[in-house]
């Protein structure tokens, strides 16, 4: 057992743990960590202390570098230590590191955070408390001169407090919310007196995530499986680099938690798995999780705002960012209201005038209902107690949630925090420009108090937020899918009733990759039911549904263009997929990207009762087949100048490397309808996965446990001096998976090394 000198009592003062008594039998943090193929952490605790402690150490062992810098993200220091003008991912966009100090430093209440945590439950609080420890100490028996390079001697690697964990709790709650507006917020200032109302017919606002970013999952029932019994697949597109990376995972802890998974940095129990009776993945949901607010300011006062004919002074806020170097720190005021935080883009016509203003209010402000709801989900027996759990804490951010029972049921609930906003409220609180911007956010007016979000004796301890029966969810014994559109379609033959607006629209245009969803799927239960084999034909089939719409219109133009004979050749050979071994996926797929594709692309246009079929009948005729013969002519170009076989296999093209060998990925874009995801950014030679596939998990039952087939595309660590910095991404470069242990017993077959306890 590793015990701890009495010089940890120093390091540890000022964390929740503050002047706690060390190696004390007593103590309730103490972990067994034992480590299985792939380096996946198996850990045991009997205290909900003892497995955040735990969680945190093993997760620092594989990352302690990229964990270390999200600490130093949230708390708003990235511009000091690594300038103000540096990019840096924040949300699903991005920005400068100073927009993202200022938005963290502003909109971060940690004293009321504090408050929250109080009210939590007893598990929330022990698990954050042992994840502080854990961390912590990492660092005492690993000091930072001992680190990777990534971040050795680094002055921004230091032990952590319960207000860090706070923080970067609150930046999960907004990843799909607030932070999409972090610039807006960030750089939202009082008029000057040349700046006049803004023009109606010029505001927009950011749209939702766009579907590229996503994931897909399904869960088959009873009537669709080879055993009767249940059957997952959990498909998330999540990030390949930085905090948003899973990492696996299996704890089992008090009163008989026991499950297996993956979480994100600074996630203290899997929030994607599975246990002896349920699995279960989460899709980002089509629903908007904040209103904004369109407020009426006062005669002469940009700074105050009329609520029911009285005049409010918005709430002045200083932020001041540190700044590299010893300069002098950067200082702005932000305004804030009762309906949130005011926002503004000038560029997008939705801006703070001297007669209106924008604020934004977010239901996930404050969320500290997640790990009660993640809790509750691994408890959990059947689907229906998966449902009662997040219905009863409304703790889940901006997914939705797809499980399957041992009993073969199977479950889709498209229930989160959103706001209360039923169809008729948004029509009786709409203002002039409500319907402009409807496909975009729900714009409310701020000038009357009965705008604000409704409250309904349900949720009086959730105020404002929908209740979970109001929200779209079923249970079924064949299937249920999700590829990241609206809640209205999660079966092929039974549409959702039309709910609330702010739940995503009701029977609109599907995505090509859900389409693809769809077809593929009910193409596969026409021939059989399901098991694992098919699922992993189905997730890895990697076919281009587009290529299959289009293909035989476009190589009919290419007939006897001798200028466009190897361009067109190429892809008549190409078999449309984007597995390795495909030639012509490149160049399909950038011309797909420079196709001209509008109103009148289709011939077929969108029906509602045909959802997964229309649009269809690609539009060659006159102009329209010009217009895509240069798209073709473009990216044979443009490939050809960056020396690119136009016949390259797909896996030559993007690919990963180790450090010493490139390793081939399959999978591409979703938006020509390919199911396994992989966004790709521009290297020397070809592209580099981004964003996309990652922990790929297809889970069934026996009579002794759960049965799960998995892989992490970008493997555990993110060192890359690590034996398991790529070991499983060369399985999923073969289409490899890794049956994970389970039991006690499979854990002992799979062991690398000693358990390890550590204890304080």
């Amino acid at each position: 057992m590793r015990n701890l000198a009495n010089g940890l009592g120093a390091l540890l003062a000022s964390t929740a743990l503050g002047t706690a008594a060390i190696a004390q039998d007593d103590s309730p943090f103490k972990a067994d960590i034992t480590r299985t193929t792939h380096n996946i952490a198996h850990i045991e605790a009997d205290t909900w202390e003892g497995v955040g402690y735990g969680v945190a150490y093993a997760y620092s062992e594989d990352n302690i570098c990229m964990l270390a810098e999200e600490f130093t993200t949230v708390r708003g220091e990235r511009s000091m230590h690594w300038g103000p003008e540096t990019p840096t991912p924040l949300g699903l966009r991005g920005a400068d590191n100073l927009t993202s100090d200022i938005f963290y430093r502003s909109q971060i209440d940690i004293s009321g955070l504090r408050k929250g945590l109080a009210k939590s439950s007893a598990t929330n609080q022990a698990l954050i408390a042992g994840y502080v420890a854990g961390y912590n100490r990492f660092l005492f028996d690993n000091p930072v001169a001992s680190l990777p390079k990534e971040c050795k001697d680094a002055e921004w690697v230091r032990p952590i407090t319960t207000d860090d964990m706070l923080r970067l709790n609150e930046k999960t709650m907004l990843l799909a919310s607030s932070l999409a507006f972090a610039g807006a917020i960030a750089k939202a200032a009082p008029p000057g007196e040349s700046v006049a109302i803004a023009d109606p017919q010029s505001i927009a606002f950011p749209g939702p995530p766009d579907p590229n970013y996503g994931s897909n999952g399904w869960a088959f029932g009873s009537e669709a499986t080879v055993d009767g019994k249940g059957l997952l697949i959990g498909n998330p597109h999540f990030p390949w680099e930085g905090p948003a990376r899973f990492w696996q995972m299996h704890v089992k802890g008090p009163n008989g938690y026991d499950v297996m998974g993956v979480g994100i940095a600074g996630t203290p129990l899997p929030t994607l798995g599975f246990n002896k009776d349920v699995a279960w993945t989460h899709t980002v949901t089509a629903a908007r999780h904040f209103t904004v607010y369109m407020l009426q300011l006062a005669d002469g006062d940009a700074t105050s705002y009329m609520v029911d004919g009285e005049a409010v002074p918005m709430e002045e806020t200083l932020v001041s960012v540190p700044m590299p170097d010893g300069k002098e720190p950067y200082e702005t005021v932000l305004y804030s209201t009762q309906f949130g935080p005011v926002v503004s883009l000038p560029s997008a016509g939705a801006q703070w005038t001297r007669q209106m203003a924008f604020t934004l209010r977010d239901a996930n402000t404050g969320n500290q209902r997640g790990m009660d709801a993640w809790l509750g989900i691994g408890f959990s027996s059947t689907v229906g107690e998966v449902e009662s759990a997040i219905s009863e804490t409304l703790g889940i951010p901006w997914v939705n949630t797809i499980a399957a029972d041992r009993e073969g049921r199977a479950l889709h609930a498209d229930i989160t925090a959103v706001p209360n906003v039923g169809k008729e409220f948004a029509t009786a609180c709409a203002t002039p420009f409500s319907a402009m911007v409807a496909s975009q956010i729900i714009l409310l007016d701020g000038s009357r108090s009965e705008c604000d979000w409704m409250t309904q004796p349900t949720t009086a301890s959730q105020p404002g937020l929908m209740p979970g029966t109001d929200q779209a969810s079923r249970i079924r014994r064949d299937y249920v899918t999700n590829s990241n559109d609206s809640y209205w379609l999660s079966h092929a033959g039974e549409p959702y009733s039309e709910l609330s607006p702010i739940l995503g629209e009701h029977k609109t245009r599907l995505s090509l990759r859900t389409r693809s969803n769809f077809t593929e799927t009910e193409a596969m239960l026409t021939e059989a039911q399901m098991d694992h084999a098919r699922a992993q034909e189905l997730v890895f089939g990697n076919k281009v549904l587009v290529a299959d719409m289009i293909m035989d219109e476009v190589l009919g133009l290419c007939a006897g263009n001798n200028a466009l004979a190897e361009p067109c050749g190429v892809l008549a050979d190409w078999d449309r997929r984007v597995n390795n071994e495909s030639k012509g996926a490149h160049l399909f797929l950038t011309f797909w990207d420079k196709a001209p594709r509008d109103s009148d692309f289709w011939l077929t246009d969108f029906d509602p009762e045909d959802p997964i079929a229309t649009p269809n009948n690609l539009n060659v005729e006159g102009e329209r087949g010009e217009k895509l013969l240069n798209a073709l002519r473009e990216a044979a170009e443009e490939i050809t100048s960056e020396s690119i076989p136009l016949d390259a296999p797909w896996g030559a093209v993007q690919t990963r490397t180790d450090g010493v060998e490139k390793i081939a990925i399959h999978g591409g874009p979703g938006g020509p309808g390919i199911l396994n995801m992989q966004i790709g950014r521009k290297v020397e030679g070809g592209l580099t996965p981004r964003h996309g596939s990652s922990y790929i998990q297809i889970v069934g039952f026996d009579d002794d446990g759960p049965v799960a087939d998995a892989i992490l595309s970008y493997s555990q660590s993110t060192d890359p001096v690590s034996p398991f910095y790529a070991d499983q991404t060369r399985l999923y470069s073969e289409k490899k998976w890794h049956r994970l242990p389970f039991s006690d017993e499979e854990i002992e077959a799979a062991r690398i090394g000693e358990t390890v306890t550590i204890s304080e």
